[in-house]
């Protein structure tokens, strides 16, 4: 298999996997508990929260460790709209399900929810932010790279426009975070979740990083595990293996962003070479440097994808009861139907090879060459 969809996940570094083995198996003990075992699985989790905080840009104590990044996300937007009663949220029409969903469910419950629109190229405007703000607004929440188009999200404008406000601010970084260096201060954000396997490290294991000074309701209510911010016992295997592919990706980053453009680059020019009228969704600068979401207009992606079962990456249009139904981030941009029923996004990783993504590239150029016939 070619494996081309690194944005859905990620496989265990052999450095994580080794990691996190002895807590799976001699180093059981309880963090909360106070003799040897427990200590050292508390030393265990300390370690690894300076890790993420130092990958980020920010102290040990504004980490907590979640169960992902959908439960950050939950997390954040609902803990704020319960510790204010009510109030409006801002947020875009792009943002990954995990946000989305709670939005809707919290505007279910009465509270204003402004989901503002992107460009063509996928980007929000600040301005647009700047507009929606009003004295009710309690939360802005903007992702800081899309999921399916890799779009780099103006966060920094957009967090100085949410200080000046006094407004939190949070952005759901899963997908940049250990692609591209991420600096809370240099995004001005409150909140930030990230998600273990989207760089490396296990499914099942995340992190919420809180501004200093910021509170929320906490989603989970028992004991005081995480500063009270999130009960439950640790999960010390995946949250050691979690620091262990921050630590990583703080060393690899810098190397690992140049090589992985310049193969999105070589799949994209092999493609549009031979195909000169496929189409790039999202801006071709500010994205993620392992990102590239094309379209073959006139092609169902569907289509392509299916007849080449070697070749492992994701659709711009899911099929429900016999109809395509383009991507709701490609109709946000506005993207016409034809455009893109035709889209695949193809995200490249760490173990991608040059020759894998020229036998993709002439895998899918064969298989539309056949669907034309």
């Amino acid at each position: 298999m070619i494996y081309l969809d690194y944005n859905a996940t990620t496989p265990i570094a052999p450095e994580v996997a080794r990691a996190m083995q002895p807590y799976l198996r001699e180093e059981f003990g309880n963090p909360s508990s106070d003799y040897a075992a427990g200590r050292r699985a508390r030393e265990a989790v300390d370690q690894a929260r300076g890790q993420v905080a130092a990958l980020l840009g920010c102290r040990p104590g504004e980490i907590v460790f979640t169960g992902g990044a959908t439960e950050a996300n939950n997390t954040v937007l609902k803990g704020i709209a319960q510790s204010c009663g009510r109030g409006q949220i801002i947020t875009t029409a792009i943002e990954h399900p995990s946000v989305l969903a709670p939005c809707r469910f919290l505007q279910s419950l009465g509270l204003k929810v402004t989901f503002l629109p992107v460009d063509a190229s996928g980007r929000v405007d600040p301005g647009e932010v700047r507009r929606a703000l009003t004295a009710k607004t309690i939360l802005i929440s903007v992702m800081h790279a899309n999921n399916e188009t890799g779009a780099l999200q103006p966060l920094g404008e957009i967090g100085a426009l949410a200080r000046e406000a006094g407004v939190a601010f949070h952005t759901d970084a899963a997908q940049s975070v250990g692609k591209i260096p991420v600096s809370v201060e240099e995004i001005q954000v409150d909140f930030l979740t990230l998600a273990g396997h989207k760089f490396y490290g296990p499914k099942g294991v995340g992190a919420l990083y809180v501004r200093a000074g910021r509170t929320f309701s906490p989603l989970f209510h028992g004991a005081s595990q995480e500063g009270g911010r999130r009960a439950g016992t640790e999960n010390v295997p995946y949250i050691v293996a979690l620091g262990e592919a921050c630590r990583l990706a703080r060393e690899r980053v810098p190397e690992d962003a140049g090589r992985l453009k310049g193969l999105r680059d070589l799949l994209h020019d092999r493609l549009r070479s031979s195909f000169p009228e496929l189409v790039l969704n999202g801006p071709e600068k500010e994205r993620l440097p392992n990102t590239l979401n094309v379209s073959f207009p006139g092609y169902s992606g569907a289509a392509i994808l299916g007849g080449i079962p070697e070749l492992a990456a994701s659709l711009g249009a899911a099929c429900h009861a016999g109809e395509e139904e383009i991507s709701p981030v490609l109709a946000a941009m506005q993207i016409s139907r034809e455009v893109a029923r035709g889209a695949v996004r193809l995200s490249v990783g760490r173990p991608t090879t040059e020759a894998e993504v020229e036998r993709a590239t002439t895998l899918m150029l064969e298989r539309v060459r056949a669907l034309s016939r």
